[in-house]
């Protein structure tokens, strides 16, 4: 059976569309909840916190591989194939918890998830940017955001109905990552045609924006941090299950909130200053939190927090793309990736061995002071380089870190990689 017939092709998009997207959202939902409950399963087990940051780091040592050999796999043996094999081994990885001592292994088995879930994402967003003319990306994306947020914080409250501590929890989740392969293995559309792969060079990247490579690689210090490591802060100010769960709740939906008025600012001026502000509200709401432990006013920081850090990563790339010729925003996208994960490889480790030394509240002094440091930078630059021209800044798009591919979905693809500017 040919891989793109005409009779699929005619098909109405949304049809086409949907088996991707419940894919995608079992997966996001199940990958989420795992960070979660990994981390605090970790604690229960007595675990330091410096050991459960190595398993932060160790995932994001994974995705980083992920990126490299996902194209070559994607290459030799098409979409399906290396979905399938991928979303069974994120199951697998999972389930092994269960079945191995509560340490190093469990390093290991999140670096294979690192590998597992990037090589997944990356072939759902490819995928997703084959089928999408260039008229209909900019609503694909949205869609596509829709399902990563609505999955990413339902996911969160499987904790609270299952617990952490007994089987049940990670059963589930390897379900669900089984589940995945159903509407892919399943749907109609055969395999889409293969990508170019480039090779990215990292210090191009810094010329063209040392503001988006500094900035996504404190994101990747401090949000990665958070992420992996962000539930033993939460234990250990005395957070239930519950709470655990609202407070990434919170943190996730705030800053998808906020990606609208600073993203709608950040189109009409000098996105730095933005950048700066935004980079300020984050510092801050961490110092906030690093001296509050009542209930209430911890989920106020988490919320702040989320508003003023998430969209970080976007703003990082906006600004990098107003500054790249034709030609670079498919690998700058990849790039500033590449910098984010480096940042989150190496941020839950110097996170948790902070925690460690100095109690859970001191990750917020971490990751404040971070923050601060890099509107120090960005204030730097402002006297070394000038704006980038009105007519030279594109429209500022909410990026999702997922993989480097979800750039494309972003993009207009009118004879060149040029973002899209309607």
């Amino acid at each position: 059976m040919p891989d793109h017939p005409a009779s699929l092709a005619s098909r109405p998009l949304l049809f086409r569309l949907v088996p991707l997207l419940v894919a995608a959202g079992l997966l996001l939902g199940a990958n989420g909840v795992a960070m979660t409950v990994i981390a605090v399963r970790g604690r229960l087990n007595g675990l330091s916190d410096t050991t459960i940051g190595l398993f932060g780091s160790a995932y994001y040592a994974g995705f980083i591989l992920g990126v490299l050999v996902t194209p070559i796999l994607i290459q030799r043996v098409g979409h399906i194939r290396v979905f399938s094999a991928l979303a069974a081994l994120s199951a697998i990885a999972v389930l092994l918890l269960l079945l191995t001592t509560p340490g190093l292994s469990w390093a290991g088995l999140r670096f294979v998830s690192g590998i597992a879930f990037c090589g997944t994402a990356m072939v759902l967003e490819s995928w997703l940017n084959a089928l999408s003319s260039n008229a209909e990306r900019g609503r694909i994306l949205s869609i596509y955001r829709i399902v990563d947020l609505g999955a990413v914080t339902g996911g969160q409250f499987l904790l609270p109905a299952f617990g952490a501590g007994g089987f049940e929890i990670l059963v589930v989740i390897g379900l669900v990552f089984c589940a995945a392969l159903i509407p892919v293995s399943l749907a109609r559309e055969g395999n889409p045609p293969v990508s170019d792969t480039r090779r990215i060079n990292y210090f191009s990247i810094w010329v063209i924006s040392p503001v988006a490579a500094v900035g996504c690689l404190t994101i990747g210090l401090t949000n990665g941090a958070f992420r992996t490591v962000g539930p033993v802060y939460a234990e250990g100010v005395g957070l239930d299950a519950d709470g655990l769960a609202l407070l990434i709740s919170l943190w996730v939906i705030a800053g998808a909130i906020f990606q609208f008025p600073l993203g709608w600012a950040s189109d009409r001026i000098d996105r730095r200053y933005v950048l700066i502000l935004a980079t300020l509200g984050a510092g801050l709401s961490c110092l906030f939190l690093s001296g509050v432990t009542m209930e209430a006013a911890i989920f106020l920081g988490a919320f702040l927090f989320g508003g003023f850090a998430l969209p970080l990563y976007s703003l990082s790339a906006a600004h990098a793309n107003d500054h790249a010729g034709p030609g670079q925003y498919v690998e700058l996208a990849a790039g500033l990736t590449m910098f984010f994960a480096l940042g989150a490889m190496v941020g839950p480790l110097i996170a948790s061995a902070v925690m460690d030394r100095f109690g859970p509240t001191a990750f917020f002094v971490y990751t404040g002071g971070l923050h601060l440091a890099f509107v120090a930078f960005v204030g730097l630059r402002l006297f070394v380089r000038g704006a980038a021209p009105a007519s030279h800044r594109g429209r500022f798009v909410w990026l999702l870190r997922t993989s480097p591919a979800i750039f494309r979905l972003a993009s207009s693809q009118k004879g060149q990689d040029k973002p899209d500017r309607e």
